[in-house]
């Protein structure tokens, strides 16, 4: 009888080893090499066609063609998916457990199943009653939409050459199996060979397929890293499951926008799209407060205001702490040190705090000029007038540098009626508005914060 052999995979990149090491040899990442055993697969998935055998062709002769898309009937999802989701094409949705992946995916099922599409909802982690109760909470429910409580993958997969429907959703990714391996639902290799088998049939048979993910806690999508290369589309779904606001973000897009971002509201009801996330974000500011700077950051093609607060407060317990939500914290160490290098702030005493309203997280250059001067106005007492904004990169030097997409971020300010912007001096020719938008250019982050105490 011959052994099972027992091969180490790695859980970053999904390698193979011989033998267990510390460091995986293909990545570089320590502690990622788990035990799993390397079996064969059977003679009937070996003989199973997959995909029809292509020919090389010469660049020129092939034609461009719009790619058919299925709309979800959630403009914000999509809007996030190109306009549409194409057929053919594996989209995977990753989130937190509880975040709203599964709301998200029998909403949009039940819109397309509506629309005279037939659905497979094939869920892995709850039974049929679970689901079909959720769907009662959420008033989701047609006689196209087909629900499934299957783990395997060969049974999911018979049933959609039985129904033939044209989109197809797994919930979710980590609990799904194949009976050829011997390891357990959620490995590296189950995980993989899984999402393998799935997402050739669907490019096979062209109907659209969605793949629902759990994220670690790091944030990155449990399994192997090459699972985000199987598919055309990885999108996340951020938020706190405390509060209303969900954010559900394209990181990948082979037919479409990355970094496009849509903005949802978690109801009774299920998950209702935000047309103005702007405005939402913005409602409970009452008026002139220290420590408070809003900021036009473009988030994909669209801009998006928020709020930048900050609290400093004198450290009485060792070492000053440094708290910072929304916010990448090495670049608010750097803009501290500016703050106090180049403006005379003594801020090395001071415990201090950052928070961007509503959960958004800021990315980009363009919101240090908010961000240093909500840290200004805490720690000086003196309110940022409520209808001003302030975008501009800063540099170690304390210059105001400039940023991209300028007009889209002060029409955005403009239509939700803001009067002043405080942005870069070398910005040439500036933007033309409006009459009720008052551009105030600086060139220095000492300048800014004369010209607003």
């Amino acid at each position: 009888m011959s052994k099972t052999r027992m091969d180490y995979v790695c859980q970053q990149c999904g390698a193979r080893q011989p033998r267990w090491a510390g460091r995986c040899p293909a990545c570089q990442e320590w502690n990622t090499l788990v035990e799993e055993r390397a079996a064969p697969r059977s003679r009937a998935a070996q003989n199973r066609p997959l995909l029809a055998p292509a020919q090389a062709l010469p660049i020129t002769r092939i034609e461009p063609l719009d790619a058919p898309r299925i709309g979800t009937g959630m403009d914000e999802f999509d809007r996030i998916l190109g306009g549409g989701v194409v057929l053919g094409s594996a989209v995977l949705v990753g989130g937190d457990p509880g975040i709203g992946k599964s709301t998200l995916l029998l909403q949009a099922a039940y819109r397309v199943a509506a629309a005279g599409t037939r659905v497979l909802y094939a869920t892995a982690e709850e039974s049929l009653l679970q689901t079909k109760l959720r769907a009662d909470r959420l008033h989701v429910a047609d006689d196209e939409l087909y629900l499934l409580a299957e783990t395997t993958v060969d049974r999911i997969l018979e049933e959609i050459e039985r129904l033939q429907p044209g989109l197809v959703v797994v919930d979710s990714i980590q609990m799904v199996f194949l009976p050829d391996l011997p390891s357990a639902p959620g490995s590296v290799g189950q995980v993989r060979e899984s999402a393998a088998r799935l997402v050739q049939h669907a490019k096979a048979a062209g109907y659209p397929l969605f793949l629902v993910g759990h994220v670690t806690k790091d944030g990155a999508l449990a399994g192997p890293r090459t699972l985000e290369h199987m598919v055309d589309t990885v999108l996340y779904f951020e938020g706190d499951r405390h509060h209303a606001f969900r954010l559900l973000r394209g990181v990948k897009n082979r037919f479409g926008p990355t970094n496009e971002i849509g903005v949802f509201q978690m109801t009774r009801e299920g998950l209702l799209p935000v047309a103005n996330p702007s405005r939402l974000f913005l409602s409970d500011r009452n008026g002139p407060a220290t420590g408070a700077a809003v900021v036009p950051a473009i988030e994909g093609t669209r801009a998006l205001l928020v709020e930048v607060q900050a609290l400093l407060a004198t450290a009485h317990y060792g070492s000053p702490e440094r708290k910072v939500s929304g916010v990448d914290y090495a670049r608010a160490c750097v803009l501290l040190a500016v703050l106090e290098r180049r403006a005379g702030l003594q801020l090395s005493g001071q415990d201090v705090f950052l928070n961007v309203a509503g959960g958004v997280r800021l990315d980009e250059p363009a919101a240090d000029l908010a961000i240093a001067c909500a840290i200004a106005s805490s720690f000086q007492e003196f309110p940022i007038p409520r209808e001003t904004i302030l975008l501009g990169e800063i540099g170690l030097g304390g210059e105001v540098r400039g940023v991209s997409h300028l007009e889209t971020r002060l029409r955005e300010a403009a239509k939700l009626g803001f009067r002043q912007a405080y942005l870069p001096a070398d910005t040439a020719p500036l933007p033309v508005v409006g009459p009720d938008l008052t551009l105030l250019p600086v060139r220095t982050l000492p300048e800014a914060l004369d010209k607003l105490r």
